[in-house]
């Protein structure tokens, strides 16, 4: 029989979320471990090693905000790759010793609460099983790979490969090559790959709406100047944005701006690369189609003048907008557009011609297809796994008509188990480690206020998750996001999903605001029950191994 393995909080998945929840949680006193599906750290990191793969948030604010961790640490790029994030995992764990409460290759199956001892019991897929009184999902938005049901993939006698589970070793060059889907991933290895395969073969279905990059390799000296200097003020700065990254959404309506303003401002704005023309912009981008139609002219003029072909021009950037511009995420490319112009790459405009069957020998390709077709976007990290709570409905069953959460990091009927970067949360909007630090923080302080009141379990009032939930909906239908269609940040991506807005795009100051006010007022929006005295092998997490 499996021995029952004790703990205060199980946390599922070790990149930044986990690995922030298991340092602060060990500061409070209490037993941690991570539960990890990979053979490594980094989470999303440990997997995404396809070619190009890299961070869209600058240096210096995509790393833990705690000197102990920066002040012995430098970068190479703006942007860095996914072989240096993973050698900062690495770091981190020489400087905390992060490893020796991991448990790698513990893929979680169930988590199961019981009422009657406030304690989840969680089976791993080999088997294990594991009880703690405190669960926290720190699976990310982007852990559950998405394939398309294509017809004859499973009979295609060469390699494919999804982007998401890319193997460690796989040689392309001189390889014809086909990649389907052009969102933020595709950019990035077709990028990288094309001038080194024979023939790529793009299938495009949606144009991406990319921004430059502007890239750039960043010295010792200049990092360690911002070190001396200001680096806590950027680490405060980030709180106070709306994307939860240095820069922020101009107030000024578009259309407020006489024409020779608003040139000037993109100008600025798409010199300065990175997210500056996205989360940088007007704020009515969001809002107002009008608004949205002039940043979107403005990236089309420009993204026009790098395509010295009219019928690639069309396709890439066609004079109608595909869908509002910022709807859909943008990704930041290096010379994505100018990729298309090699005499060894070939777009096919897939609007037009279904993918209908892959074939033996493939679509028109020998060697092999790149499936760049994304994840089950911000839920699938947590409906893979089967999450039954006081009623013991799994929690993909509940979400199958529409995610309801409070405060997108806790979910009524589920006691004690929060997610961070997930669900409602403003996750895809920001800067990952802002909304990571700030949201581990809070159901650390959550934690320590049971602790020191004798609380044995909190979950949401269903009332305050319905009015949160009706919230993030008002939100999203304010804006323009319905008008994208197949557009991740709804679940329109996966066939069957609801569509409805999956995260809180209210901006990361707002949110704060509630979560904090929650707390201030007492956290009077969740349930809470006393410990009591119980007999032996329903009280601690120490009675339990008494027991």
């Amino acid at each position: 029989m499996t021995e029952t393995q004790e703990y205060d909080v199980l946390v599922i998945g070790s990149g930044f979320s986990g690995i922030h929840q298991l340092i602060n949680l060990r500061k409070q006193g209490l037993t941690v471990k991570i539960l990890e599906a990979g053979s490594d750290l980094g989470g999303t990191w440990y997997w995404n090693r396809y070619p190009g793969a890299r961070v869209e948030s600058e240096v210096p604010i995509y790393q833990f905000s705690d000197p102990e961790l920066w002040k012995d640490w430098t970068w190479s790029e703006r942007f860095p790759g996914w072989k240096e994030i993973q050698e900062y995992f690495q770091y981190v764990d020489r400087k905390l010793g992060i490893k020796q409460d991991v448990l790698f290759s513990s893929r979680v199956v169930s988590a199961v609460w019981n009422d009657t001892t406030d304690r989840w019991m969680l089976t791993t897929e080999d088997g294990r099983v594991f009880r703690s009184q405190f669960l926290s999902l720190c699976t990310g938005v982007g852990s559950k790979p998405y394939i398309p049901d294509f017809k004859g993939l499973d009979t295609f006698k060469g390699q494919v490969h999804h982007t998401a589970r890319w193997p460690a070793e796989c040689n392309l060059a001189e390889k014809r090559v086909g990649i389907i889907g052009t969102g933020s991933t595709g950019v990035q290895v077709i990028e990288e790959i094309s001038p080194i395969v024979s023939h790529l073969t793009v299938f495009q279905r949606t144009p991406h709406l990319a921004l430059p990059m502007r890239q750039r390799q960043i010295s010792v000296e200049e990092q360690e100047k911002q070190k001396n200097d200001i680096y806590p003020i950027l680490f405060s700065r980030r709180l106070q944005t709306f994307s939860g990254l240095l820069h922020d959404l101009n107030p000024k309506p578009t259309m407020d701006a006489t024409p020779e303003e608003r040139i000037s401002f993109y100008e600025d704005k798409w010199e300065k690369g990175a997210f500056h023309f996205w989360l940088g912009a007007y704020k009515d981008l969001f809002t107002n189609q009008q608004a949205n139609d002039e940043a979107y002219a403005f990236w089309r003029k420009k993204v026009r003048e790098r395509i010295p072909n009219p019928e690639l021009q069309e396709i890439l950037a066609p004079m109608q907008a595909p869908h509002p511009f910022g709807m859909k995420q943008p990704s930041l490319e290096q010379r994505y557009f100018e990729v298309y112009s090699q005499p060894n790459v070939t777009l096919v405009d897939i609007k037009k011609d279904e993918i209908e069957e892959i074939t033996l020998n493939g679509l028109k390709i020998s060697d092999g297809p790149i499936l760049a077709t994304g994840f089950d976007m911000v839920t699938g990290g947590i409906t893979a796994i089967d999450i039954r709570g006081q009623d013991g409905i799994p929690i993909k069953e509940k979400w199958s008509s529409g995610i309801r959460s409070y405060l997108g990091l806790a979910s009524a009927t589920y006691p004690n188990m929060f997610w961070i970067y997930g669900p409602h949360s403003p996750a895809s909007f920001s800067n990952g480690p802002t909304t990571i630090e700030f949201t581990s923080e809070w159901i650390i302080n959550l934690i320590k206020h049971m602790k020191d009141n004798q609380i044995s379990s909190v979950a949401p009032t269903e009332k305050a998750q319905n009015l949160y939930s009706e919230k993030v909906s008002r939100l999203g239908a304010a804006g323009l996001w319905l008008r994208a269609k197949r557009s991740w940040f709804m679940g329109a991506n996966i066939p069957g999903k609801k569509t409805e807005m999956l995260q809180f795009p209210g901006g990361v100051p707002v949110y704060t605001k509630l979560c904090n006010d929650e707390a201030k007022n007492g956290y009077k929006g969740f349930h809470t029950k006393p410990e009591v005295v119980r007999k032996k092998g329903y009280g601690s997490v120490q009675d339990l191994n008494d027991g």
